[in-house]
């Protein structure tokens, strides 16, 4: 893949990101059929492995004023399917915390937004 592939598909994936985390799926509760696969788990800060149903209860329940500013964002290509992505989740509210350092999988597909989450994982940064 050339470099300025590489560079779309890593703002392509960063976008996805970043809509999973700020849209009031409220609204458009489809959208997480679409970029939710069938067998995500994720796995919390603290350990906890929670299912799909679980994280898309979170993100519809979730409070639509958090916000987070991603940094570090960058992606790894597995294979033509997979790509990690990776990045620091900053939460955009003045507190003390230094975010979370947070990795997802992302497979390949055939619909509307051409990716789906497989997996993600949030560790807290001390």
């Amino acid at each position: 893949m050339s470099a300025s592939n590489n560079k779309k598909l890593c703002s392509e994936i960063k976008a996805l990101e970043e809509m999973l985390l700020h849209s009031n799926h409220r609204q458009d509760a489809e959208i997480l059929d679409t970029l939710v696969s069938t067998d995500f788990e994720e796995i919390g800060s603290d350990g906890y492995v929670s299912s799909r149903e679980e994280v898309i209860k979170w993100l519809l329940d979730k409070a639509q004023t958090v916000k987070y500013v991603l940094e570090d964002f960058r992606i790894k290509i597995i294979s033509e399917e997979l790509v990690l992505a990776s990045y620091l989740a900053i939460k955009v509210d003045h507190s003390v915390s230094k975010g979370s350092r947070r990795s997802s999988i992302w497979k390949k597909t055939n619909s509307s937004y051409s990716w789906e989450i497989i997996f993600h994982q949030g560790s807290k940064v001390l």
